[in-house]
């Protein structure tokens, strides 16, 4: 029997935002221990997951574990994963395939939107904290990050800890900067993303043009030591549970 771990990036067009992910993982692979390990991407890049299933099977699998590498429960979690493992179970039926799960609500993750924050200001009770979601019109995203949020202002001794989405959720990014677009204390958006790219861009700018020194943006959250921490405790999960999630693929 041989096991193998297929990693699933979200995948991007930006050459950096792949090469980023590709990194992480290589990195977060040094812990793992599997006979086999192979990376792929949902979309808008290649090897796609297909590939990846492939590569796995070609190297004598009979056991993969599927990770996704998404930090909060949607949409490309629920069905788009899952149905592109469903055609690869189809096309292997004797391989046994199971699922992991996205980060989710995460204690490392709690601690690095801390972290990320404490870079920026100094934690105060008249100071509040933002998150910056990507967004989706899945309801357990917003779920998700405002749990993350809750624990944080839990804590912190920040005086409010909040959430806003850039797309498909709301309240939306402009909404929440327009409402505390004249304060006169701190508050401190943080980009809860692994890469931002063009993104970044376009929260600076709509930041700058409120023109309040009040008013600062954070570092996104990137690939850092405490997402790395999360992301092997999930891969370590899903190892520890061989199979439950897709044993329907050989019903």
């Amino acid at each position: 029997m041989k096991h193998a771990v297929l990693y699933v990036c979200h995948g991007s067009r930006v050459e950096k935002a792949r090469e980023e992910a590709v990194s992480f993982i290589k990195r977060c692979q040094k812990h793992v221990k599997a006979d086999i390990q192979e990376i792929s991407f949902l979309e808008l890049a290649s090897p796609t997951i297909e590939e990846g299933f492939a590569a796995c099977v070609e190297r004598g699998a009979t056991h993969i574990t599927v990770i996704p590498l998404l930090l909060l429960t949607a949409v490309h979690a629920k069905k788009d994963i899952p149905d592109e493992i469903q055609k690869c179970s189809d096309t292997y039926p004797d391989i046994y395939v199971n699922y992991g799960r996205p980060i989710g609500v995460h204690d490392k993750m709690v601690e690095s939107v801390i972290k990320k924050i404490e870079e920026a200001i100094l934690i105060d009770s008249s100071a509040v904290a933002v998150l910056i979601g990507r967004g989706s019109s899945d309801p357990d995203v917003r779920r998700d990050l405002d749990t993350i949020a809750e624990l944080v202002h839990r804590r912190t001794s920040l005086g409010d800890v909040r959430t806003c989405y850039l797309t498909a959720a709301s309240p939306s990014f402009t909404e929440t900067l327009e409402s505390v677009r004249y304060s006169d204390k701190n508050v401190i958006f943080i980009p809860y993303l692994l890469f931002t790219g063009l993104l970044m861009k376009g929260i600076e700018k709509e930041i700058g043009r409120t023109k309040n020194d009040q008013i600062i943006l954070g570092n996104y959250l990137g690939y850092d030591p405490l997402v790395e921490e999360a992301f092997l405790d999930r891969i370590n999960e899903s190892l520890g549970a061989k199979g439950e999630y897709y044993a329907s693929c050989h019903d």
